[in-house]
């Protein structure tokens, strides 16, 4: 199978061509991968305009498909199906992709596959380390910070979240209160390399509570009040604000994931002991180590795919498409999604109860 992905769910227009596995032993190939991020656009502002990404996504998005498809050597006619991201996201940039994907399908006479954002993240370290079901993911980025169980392709179990702000949310306000550049993630990472993380007392939200749902709003405005104390906050204060704010995350999800593998262990006694991480923030040097470390201690396997492929990518995307068609194939089904819409909200388990609400959009997580 050969599949053209697209994704273009928030700041990121991405377009990519990967190849499956053959069944005779040749493991499933990246042919290309084009990414083209929008932090110029945004960096004025502080954070992503959903509007001026849309628009800058309709700007390039014919360019990179065909960068993807040039680089990857093929043609139209050579793809078996074209993938993109059909939610969750910004609706302005879900829209673009999708709609470019069914035009692109239908003129090449392809089936088109609509792929949950979420789901790509969740399958990439099928495609870069081979891994077999069950095993646990931590969905870390911008917008989502959940354990989830990948029983399946398609059959996920959301094991707990963030009962407020992402991780990704969280380090970008602490990035605009310390007036970092954006985007806040990496900026607040640069600092924290050379601040003291045991300077400020800032708190580690939940770990008192049984369960693996996390809270990062408290610790925010923690963090606002002790830099409010330590007025005026030179260079070497924001370096230990910054130092404080990502050890407490890091201890958090450390914290976490020992409980979610001794879960898992319960669940699934005969199977491996894995977690994936995934997402923006995976790519976060200090938060990969303390995880690394959390596993380590449980007696279990830390995957983490390349950095290029934890941030937004089509790559993913693709890939998603290749286990769905392989699935239809072997049923003797045909996929095609041309009739699906784009969705803002689209949870990967959507069996349990929204824990931030739902509204006509759909629940929230």
């Amino acid at each position: 199978m050969t599949v053209l992905g697209i994704e273009t769910s928030c700041d990121e227009t991405a377009a990519a061509v990967v190849r499956g596995a053959d069944g005779q032993g040749t493991p499933p190939v990246i042919l290309s991968n084009v990414i083209r991020s929008q932090i110029d656009e945004h960096t004025e502002f502080g954070g992503v305009v959903p509007e001026i990404a849309a628009r800058a996504h309709i700007a390039v998005l014919d360019r990179i498909v065909a960068e993807a498809m040039a680089e990857a050597g093929v043609g139209f006619d050579e793809i078996d199906a074209v993938a993109a991201t059909a939610g969750p996201g910004l609706i302005g940039g879900v829209i673009v992709g999708l709609m470019t994907a069914k035009a692109i399908a239908m003129a090449a006479g392809k089936p088109l596959l609509a792929i949950n954002h979420l789901e790509g993240h969740a399958l990439t370290a099928r495609l870069t380390d081979d891994l077999a079901f069950p095993y646990l993911l931590l969905l870390v980025s911008g917008g989502h910070t959940q354990f989830l169980l990948v029983k399946g392709v398609g059959d996920y179990e959301r094991l707990g979240s963030t009962i407020d702000d992402a991780i990704g949310e969280a380090f970008d306000k602490t990035a605009k209160l310390l007036g970092l550049p954006y985007p806040g993630g990496p900026a607040v990472e640069r600092m924290a390399r050379e601040g003291n993380p045991k300077r400020f007392a800032l708190p580690r939200p939940l770990l008192d509570r049984p369960g693996l749902d996390m809270s990062f709003a408290g610790l925010k405005t923690a963090l606002r009040n002790a830099a409010e104390k330590a007025q005026p906050v030179d260079e070497q204060t924001a370096r230990d604000l910054c130092a404080g704010f990502q050890r407490a995350v890091s201890d958090v999800l450390a914290h976490r994931t020992r409980t979610a593998l001794s879960l898992f262990a319960e669940r699934f006694p005969d199977a491996e002991k894995v977690i994936v991480v995934a997402g923006g923030v995976a790519a976060n040097s200090e938060i990969r180590a303390a995880l690394d470390d959390a596993c380590r201690t449980a007696g279990a396997r830390f995957v983490a795919p390349p950095h290029r492929l934890c941030t937004d990518n089509a790559a993913m995307i693709a890939w998603a498409g290749i286990e769905r068609l392989e699935i239809a194939a072997r049923a003797g089904e045909i996929l095609d999604d041309q009739s699906v819409a784009p969705r803002p909200r689209w949870p990967l388990d959507e069996t349990s109860a929204s824990l931030l609400g739902a509204g006509k959009k759909g629940a929230k997580v």
